[in-house]
């Protein structure tokens, strides 16, 4: 089942970069480092010369707020509209209701659902902020929604037909003769969910481009250095305390302009079109909230991605989004099933949250999914303690797609995917905190100037392969289309990754682990588990402490508790 699973994994790449994996052109061997090269905890363990990201800044409210109940909503319980668990029979009806109901009300509100199954055939659509959709827990004894039916049967709406026009236009279609497959790309392969949030008149990826049009922009960025929260800006009069910003780079000098130089370094690898074919587009998006204001100068939450100056020129704009929804205590369950294949998803998907700011998705567990978790275009969400299970091949776990400081924690992965714990187009300073994959878990790192994210304390049960040179597994197993390759952009970080082999290699073999299609500037700093381990990463990434801990378990945490303690 599992090599089924790893072979149909591999030929899901893209001819060249096949080739590439075949070839393992300029791949760098590396074997542990001398720790005596390392500074101290209070140093963060690296020389001075290696450069890493504060990622502290990822999760809900920044990382500096808990997630609690509200003391002040409204509950709205969907068995008042009629539903009634465990019946065996239908409940969309008093769901959509009691969330319709939930959408005309003031202020916080809460939905509540009871123990025990419900029955829903369509889409639990979330539109405005200040909602939370609770459920009595995850587990067998919670609260379980079934769909029994796909979104490619139950979705009745418009918000995917740019998407829908833009694979028929160019002619994206998966075509694999071996398992009869010639069909276009389903819009559900990475879009929609049966719970799906959306801000009415947003667009969660921009496809077509005569339906671009720009956001406002409050002020033009005269100054900013990156990692500093200042930033001098050409005018304030629209900009207040408290506001929720984005802070936009546009590429609008091709492919040698200041902001690709930035994302991706002073790299041989080949830039993608896609980083300067769409000039009127941001090409990196930094959401986040201003702290204060003292004349021309604003003081932002977090730090900034990138410098701005002449060379690489930014501009504040208006950002639509909504703040403060939470998902939380449920079993999301679809029909078991096979896959029909990779691209034409029949959309078995949970949770969509798109244009989401200050939010949360907890203790929620999801059977049979095509994928459990999308996201775009938001910022600063937690995604905690969540469980993907069952026997469908999944094409996501948790898919980060343009998005900024998300955390994901505690995620397990137990379902067959192609890409587990994805870093997906634009996604920047997010954290995947110990994460737990099964069933040839990926770390995909999936193209589109991703850049500056973190895998942090991460564990891997795995299956090694064989080939000449002895057991290896592709751990990071990275996707995208050339037009956005690189694979990733500078300090993608994967820091103290626990591995596990459960088969394909002796106990006293050297288990080779793979990266073959990644991104410049990369950190891989402790990978250990029970086998010993050397790591081929192209191209050739920072490494340290190979084969043992880190000293400091989580860098998301140690950091996030230095800069709280100041």
């Amino acid at each position: 089942m599992r090599i089924t699973q790893k072979l149909a994994r591999e030929s899901l790449l893209p001819i060249s970069l096949r080739y590439v994996c075949l070839l393992s052109i300029a791949s760098i061997v590396h074997q542990p480092t001398n720790a005596a090269s390392m500074l101290s905890i209070e140093n963060k363990l690296l020389p001075t010369s290696v450069y890493l990201p504060d990622y502290s800044y990822a999760g809900y409210h920044f990382g500096e707020k808990q997630i609690t109940a509200w003391e002040t909503t409204t509950h709205i319980d969907v068995q008042d509209f009629g539903a009634v668990p465990n019946d065996n029979k239908d409940d969309t009806k008093a769901i959509l209701d009691a969330l319709d109901h939930a959408h005309t009300i003031d202020g916080h509100v809460t939905v509540t659902l009871p123990k025990g199954r419900l029955i829903v055939k369509d889409i639990l659509k979330i539109s405005r902020g200040n909602i939370t959709v609770s459920g009595e827990g995850m587990g067998k004894q919670g609260t379980q929604l079934y769909f029994p039916m796909p979104l490619s049967i139950i979705d009745k709406t418009p918000k995917l037909d740019e998407l829908r026009k833009y694979l028929r236009l160019h002619d994206k279609k998966q075509r694999n003769a071996e398992i009869y497959i010639d069909d276009y790309f389903s819009e559900y392969s990475w879009s929609g969910g049966v719970i799906w949030v959306q801000k009415e008149g947003t667009r969660p990826v921009p496809y077509l481009e005569e339906l671009d049009e720009q956001l406002p922009k409050l002020a033009r960025v005269k100054k900013g250095k990156k990692g500093t929260k200042i930033l001098e800006v050409s005018d304030v009069s629209e900009v207040s305390v408290g506001d929720v910003i984005r802070i936009d780079w546009h590429n609008q000098n091709g492919n040698q302009a200041g902001i690709i130089k930035s994302i991706y370094g002073d790299t041989d690898l080949k830039i993608g079109s896609h980083h300067f074919d769409f000039p009127n587009r941001p090409l990196v998006m930094q959401p986040t909230q201003v702290r204060s204001v003292n004349g021309n100068t604003i003081e932002i939450r977090d730090p900034l991605l990138h410098d701005v100056n002449k060379d690489t020129p930014a501009h504040i704009s208006s950002w639509e989004h909504l703040e403060e929804v939470g998902i939380e205590g449920l079993s999301i369950q679809f029909p078991m099933g096979d896959s029909y294949g990779h691209h034409v998803e029949q959309g078995f998907n949970g949770i969509y949250f798109t244009s989401v700011f200050n939010s949360w998705i907890r203790d929620v567990s999801f059977n049979n999914a095509d994928s459990a978790i999308l996201t775009e275009n938001s910022g600063n969400v937690t995604i905690s303690n969540i469980h993907s299970y069952g026997t469908r091949f999944g094409h996501y776990g948790v898919h980060l797609g343009s998005v900024h400081n998300f955390l994901v924690e505690d995620a397990k992965i137990s379902n067959p995917t192609v890409h587990t714990f994805s870093m997906n187009t634009k996604s920047t300073k997010s954290v995947f905190l110990r994460g737990v994959g099964f069933a040839q878990p990926t770390l995909d790192q999936h193209a589109g100037a991703n850049h500056q994210n973190l895998y942090d304390n991460m564990t891997f049960h795995i299956e090694a392969e064989r080939d000449e040179k002895g057991p290896y597994y592709d751990l990071w197993f990275g996707g995208g289309a050339g037009y956005w390759q690189p694979g990733h952009g500078r300090y993608n970080t994967t820091w103290n990754a626990k591995i596990f082999v459960e088969s394909g290699a002796d106990s006293n073999e050297t288990v080779r682990i793979l990266g073959q299609t990644e991104g410049p500037d990369a950190r891989v700093i402790g990978v250990h588990g029970n086998r010993e381990f050397t790591v081929e990463h192209y191209p050739s990434p920072h490494i340290s402490d190979i084969n043992s801990k880190v000293a400091i378990p989580s860098l998301y945490e140690y950091q996030k508790q230095k800069r709280l303690e100041k």
